[in-house]
């Protein structure tokens, strides 16, 4: 799952946005606040090289998997934002998350350079259309990646790869604990988490049919999996 940006590096929005995932939810997230995090994700990943020279095939392959991840939630957020459907705390949640999630692609697809994975396309199924159904597929997904980076954690090889992704996995949780809040239930539920398999994942991902061969936006449907 991305190019360096270094601290204090002045670069374009077309630079950064090679597939344009970000260009509606750039207009609305201030110069300082997207360079920002992209600088915080260069530093993230700063001990790896770019792009990935060094990184072994294995951890490769987890970068692109959790790259398919961020893919899935930064679109999410960015279509939630672009609908205008979810209000208050709920639509502050959706922009800061959000651009968070996108400087994780940004970061993700900087390093892999050209063995990064290619963006999907997304039907959320009109999800990002209904306040309720945005907070309880928010939970599904922030509680899924979550679980997906502590289930490829003893898998990585490079120490520089697991620091980066336990750097990830913590705002993750954040994000988690935040929108469960915002959905009305526990945000720490048990005293103990176990990650959860790929193969796992995936199906969960599947099972929403939120990832298609065609871009649509209205529909009916919701995520399987609340954590």
């Amino acid at each position: 799952m991305i190019p360096q940006l270094p601290a204090g590096v002045d670069v374009t929005l077309d630079q950064l946005d090679r597939d344009g995932a970000l260009r509606e939810a750039g207009s609305r997230l201030p110069r300082g606040r997207f360079l920002g995090l992209a600088a915080g994700a260069a530093v993230a990943f700063g001990g790896l090289a770019s792009p990935a020279r060094g990184v072994t095939k294995g951890d490769v392959a987890i970068l692109n998997y959790a790259l398919s991840l961020e893919y899935l939630q930064s679109a999410f957020y960015t279509e939630t934002e672009r609908v205008a459907a979810v209000k208050g705390q709920a639509a502050r949640a959706a922009r800061v998350v959000g651009a968070v999630e996108r400087a994780h692609v940004i970061a993700f697809r900087n390093l892999l350079g050209r063995k990064a994975i290619k963006r999907p396309l997304f039907d959320f199924r009109g999800t990002t259309e209904d306040q309720q159904a945005f907070l309880k597929t928010a939970v599904a997904f922030e509680d899924l990646a979550v679980a997906a980076y502590k289930g490829q954690a003893h898998l990585i090889e490079s120490d520089a790869v697991l620091a980066a992704a336990v750097s990830i996995h913590s705002v993750e949780a954040r994000h988690a604990a935040w929108v469960r809040h915002l959905f009305g239930i526990r945000p720490a539920a048990n005293a103990f988490d176990e990650g959860k398999p790929r193969a796992e994942i995936e199906r969960i991902v599947q099972s929403t049919s939120f990832v298609v061969a065609r871009s649509r936006t209205r529909g009916r449907g919701g995520p399987r999996f609340t954590g």
